[in-house]
């Protein structure tokens, strides 16, 4: 391709689309290395700068998708095949409870997730709080345990998507991440090659999310649903606020236990909502329910009938994970063996009374990450343990002296920090009704 990505870039930052056939030109070219950094690079820069229409943008997760394997179902059971992505957010463990619940009602859930970069954990590693846990699974094992079990939680082989890893190094480098074409082709590139029939995308919307605006998500979202129709998948999106933080717990091992809370039918409200609807969605794009409502409603069944539990302990212990810790009722009381002995925890009370208007969740995300929850460069070791659990949401009333915050952190907790939470706390002397973090559903 030599001079060819000249050519094309020079063509697109004149105004002109470039064809399915010129687009799965360069990503094999990215692929097989044939073209250098500097090539990808400027043309990265050129989608970046000049934008892609929904066909180029649909043309370029298919090359993206082909890159790599797509994985392959039974025909009797291909049509189950589901999953859902997350923009990601302050507290959202919302994986964890969903995938079971849905393998609860029926359907087949081979998530494939990713670590953190950044406040917290992702998906992987709070799930490797649990001990023994296994994220890495070979194509046999990841077809046994969705035969067997029917979800899996694990992380993306080498297989899957190869330009997508390169092409993403480099706009991590380049300045060059902020672009609806390529996110929406590295998002759904890497869904569409577990081969689902239906996927659903929860993107997140606040100053603690990516998308900042409404206006912002709301185009990503659609975005992300023209490339899936594009590929067979029947895709929706849901947009829902991100401005405080997800359920009570933030940090690894704390938001394990919540899950589990949920998956008991115990979880907060918030966190139960957005799995039924998120769930309901998916029923019914699998034809599984009449209708999302109908699918809600099944899934908060799951979460309260015991079935969704089960299925997370059949799949973590697929996965490896040490049977012992689902054994016992009292076992489960005692957080699973998560709550390390050794930390400490600091209360952080309020001054005056007033009811909770507003909770900064990317303030405590950034304390979350201090002390050690999560990773500020890709080779940082996390601490499963330490964390941050809210003791009131949107709407409680608190009393002067009331705690509202239990931060759980090794050695002494720096002043600083201790202050920082304290200021993340806005209250109302009014009564505050909390409102869905729903803000729409799209597709």
């Amino acid at each position: 391709m030599q001079g060819r990505i000249a050519e094309l870039v020079a063509r697109k930052r004149a105004g002109k689309a470039f064809s399915a056939e010129e687009i799965g030109e360069v990503v094999s070219g990215v692929t097989d290395e044939s073209l250098t950094d500097a090539e990808v690079t400027d043309w990265l820069r050129a989608v970046f700068d000049c934008g892609m229409d929904g066909a180029e943008t649909t043309a370029l997760t298919h090359a993206m998708l082909h890159s790599g394997t797509v994985l392959q179902w039974p025909e009797e059971w291909a049509h189950l095949v589901v999953d859902k992505h997350s923009t990601g957010g302050v507290g959202d463990k919302t994986s964890l409870p969903l995938a079971p619940a849905l393998a609860a009602c029926g359907l087949k859930v081979p998530m494939i997730s990713g670590r953190g970069l950044g406040h917290t954990g992702g998906t992987l590693d709070k799930l490797e709080s649990l001990p023994g846990y296994r994220v890495t699974l070979s194509m046999d094992e990841i077809q046994d345990i969705l035969e067997d079990v029917g979800c899996l939680i694990a992380g993306q082989t080498d297989d899957i998507a190869p330009a997508d890893r390169r092409m993403y190094a480099l706009r991590d480098v380049t300045g060059t991440v902020a672009s609806n074409p390529l996110i929406t082709g590295s998002i759904v590139c890497k869904k569409a090659a577990e081969n689902p029939s239906a996927l659903v995308l929860d993107v997140k919307v606040g100053r603690a999310a990516f998308m900042r605006t409404e206006e912002e998500a709301r185009q990503l979202a659609e975005s992300m649903i023209t490339a899936g129709n594009g590929l067979g998948i029947a895709t929706s999106a849901i947009l829902s606020e991100m401005d405080s933080p997800i359920g009570y717990a933030i940090g690894n091992s704390l938001e394990v236990l919540e899950s589990i809370e949920t998956l008991r039918g115990a979880g907060p409200g918030d966190l139960e909502e957005l799995v039924c609807v998120l769930g309901g969605i998916l029923l019914a794009a699998s034809n599984s329910a009449e209708d999302a409502e109908e699918g809600a409603i099944m899934i908060l069944d799951a979460l309260h009938d015991g079935s969704a539990f089960a299925k997370f302990q059949q799949m973590c212990i697929a996965q490896g994970a040490d049977a012992t810790l689902f054994e016992s009722e009292p076992a489960l009381l005692t957080g699973l063996g998560l709550l390390d002995a050794s930390l400490n925890s600091t209360e952080v009370c309020v001054s005056e009374a007033g009811h909770v208007s507003s909770i900064d969740a990317l303030e405590l995300a950034q304390v979350a990450l201090e002390l050690g929850a999560g990773r500020k460069e890709l080779g940082d070791v996390i601490d499963h343990g330490v964390g941050i659990v809210l003791e009131a949401h949107i709407g409680s009333e608190l009393e002067a002296g009331e705690a509202w915050v239990t931060i759980y952190h090794r050695n002494s907790l720096a002043k600083e920090l201790k202050q920082r939470v304290e200021g993340a706390l806005t209250l109302s002397p009014e009564p505050v009704e909390p409102s869905s973090r729903i803000i729409d559903v799209l597709g």
